[in-house]
């Protein structure tokens, strides 16, 4: 790695980058981000490096990055976009083990749980039927757990056969990893600024296969900050979300 950061980046805008690159080259897909700095990345990609892609509401209309009308996205045909392999969701998760499997749904024996979070949803089929992302706004090993306690979001060791099943990336406000491994387990593939590879892998709670080299998140161009800062998020919000 080399020393090579931009002091007036914030961390923030670093994770919007991260989140941004799962767009690419997607081409007419639907963007399904979950979460503010996912939904800023998705904005974003639109307005420079994925013009095709597509962006919803959430409830039934296609929209621009302006929030401007596009076009009409019934619950129905939204559906078919899901279970054909048209749309990329990037959701959040509770807990994550290594091959990628998701918890949502509680924290402890489900038959009993310590605690109930949001439940299964559409986890599942989201996961098997489309590509898809996280994005963790704390890393710690509450999220990254050796074994996940109720499988939600289906990861890579529980996916044979699944047709359209890819998990791409998950973005953390200390970096990105992948899984582009022989066995689908995950991979420290970049790191934000200031942060190192012992710190991300402290705050895991698994062994991440790390490569001899892991490079930086890339910078983002002048264009892309003056559009992050100017058009997509002028009043700062993703600051909220990753303080650091």
């Amino acid at each position: 790695m080399t020393a090579r950061r931009d002091p007036a980046v914030t961390r923030a805008e670093y994770c919007v980058i991260a989140c941004a690159e799962t767009w690419r080259g997607a081409g007419e897909v639907l963007a399904s981000p979950m979460g503010l700095i996912p939904s800023l990345g998705a904005r974003l990609a639109r307005l420079t490096f994925s013009p095709d892609l597509l962006l919803t509401d959430g409830e039934a209309l296609l929209v621009g990055p302006d929030g401007t009308v596009e076009g009409w996205l019934p619950y129905r045909r939204h559906l078919t976009l899901v279970t054909g392999g048209r749309r990329h969701v990037m959701m959040g998760a509770s807990q994550l083990d290594r091959h990628g499997n998701q918890n949502i749904a509680c924290i402890g024996d489900w038959a009993q749980p310590r605690r109930q979070l949001l439940g299964v949803r559409g986890a599942p089929v989201n996961t098997l039927n489309n590509p898809t992302s996280y994005w963790i706004p704390r890393h710690s090993r509450r999220v990254f757990v050796p074994r996940v306690d109720m499988v939600c979001g289906v990861g890579n060791d529980r996916a044979d056969g699944a047709r359209f099943h890819r998990l791409v990336r998950v973005v953390t406000d200390l970096g990105v990893l992948d899984f582009a491994t022989p066995d689908g387990s995950m991979r420290l593939a970049t790191l934000h600024p200031g942060v190192s590879v012992e710190e991300v892998q402290e705050a895991t709670g698994f062994p991440l296969t790390v490569p001899d080299e892991v490079p930086y998140t890339r910078e983002p161009t002048a264009e892309e900050l003056r559009l992050i800062r100017e058009e997509i998020d002028p009043g700062n919000t993703r600051a909220r979300e990753v303080d650091h």
